[in-house]
């Protein structure tokens, strides 16, 4: 078998092993395939494979990733990939040792996410309820926009909804997200509203196709995509079209920042760390603690207003 065969052949074990075991989302996976095959071809290209490749191989790879100017985080992702690639290599057999393992990586950068105003989130939901070709459009995209801001969904838990979850006007909604985890999150009276109307729209259109000869979808937002539901590149896509109906730059505007302007605004409310974390579906409350950059001047506001050596002293 040549090297560059035998290379896809580790891939795609590792890749259908990785989901069996893990029950990755298929984004992951895409992304470690993406990863993997990049290091194959510049393996290739270097006259080695996954077999002979040594720690020197990986440094060097990480050093051309960074010279292509690729950013820490990717580097990071590379990295990780690699690492369990030879890992798994090892566990099989296939390797006595993983070259990869004690290399450093570069490190995530944790940034600070840019949150969306509320009032910018009001203009959007104004822009929402009169974008699109047709009503039908219309009463979509709205359901589409008030669900996302008022559960902070993932893009794909969001366009990937079963029309089953939202039937009977419920006031939790029960979602399966990253690793096939379940939560439920809460609807806003807003979302159950823009729910019941699309919903209504959604069973007549659904009889016409039924009529038709057509399939009945089982996703509350069907689309032309391989699963059958919208893609979230479409919907991407969309949102950027409704912030520049709504006067904001699309450059600040995406799925992601609405998810950020979720958390940030139930924070700034009040609301406890540790139930953000459950709503949004973080493993580790560390990864929500980004969201706590928009709690400072409110902890400062309360140090000054209600801490006793804060208070002038009164005059005898």
């Amino acid at each position: 078998m040549s090297a560059p065969a035998r290379m896809e052949g580790w891939i795609s074990t590792f890749l259908d092993a990785h989901a069996a075991e893990l029950d990755a989302a298929r984004n992951t996976q895409l992304a470690y395939g993406r990863d993997l095959k990049d290091f194959a071809s510049w393996l290739a290209h270097r006259k080695s494979d996954f077999l002979s490749a040594t720690r020197e191989d990986v440094e060097g790879y990480l050093v051309s990733c960074d010279a292509e100017g690729l950013s820490k985080a990717t580097r990071a992702r590379r990295l990780s990939s690699i690492r369990q690639l030879f890992r798994f290599a090892h566990d099989e057999g296939w390797r006595a040792d993983n070259p990869a393992i004690r290399i450093k990586g570069p490190g995530a950068v944790q940034r600070l996410p840019k949150a969306l105003s509320q009032e910018e989130v009001t203009r959007l939901m104004e822009a929402a309820r009169a974008f699109g070709r047709s009503g039908a459009d219309r009463l979509r995209n709205t359901a589409l926009m008030e669900l996302l801001y008022a559960t902070g969904l993932r893009v794909t838990e969001l366009v990937g909804l079963p029309v089953s979850a939202v039937r009977g006007d419920p006031r939790m909604v029960l979602v399966r997200g990253k690793g096939g985890k379940e939560r439920m999150v809460p609807l806003s009276n807003p979302a159950r509203q823009a729910l019941s109307a699309w919903l209504e729209q959604w069973d007549q259109i659904e009889d016409a196709a039924r009529k038709a000869g057509k399939p009945p979808s089982r996703h509350l937002f069907p689309g032309n995509g391989a699963d059958g539901h919208l893609t979230r590149q479409h919907f991407h896509l969309m949102l950027k079209d409704m912030a520049v109906a709504a006067g904001i730059s699309p450059s600040i505007v995406s799925p992601h920042a609405l998810r950020h302007a979720f958390a940030t605004h139930l924070l700034a409310g009040g609301a406890d760390l540790r139930v953000i974390q459950t709503l949004l579906g973080h493993a580790d409350v560390a990864t929500t603690e980004i969201y706590t950059h928009v709690l400072d001047e409110h902890l400062k506001t309360l140090v000054l207003t209600h801490h006793p050596l804060a208070k002038p002293k009164r005059q005898p």
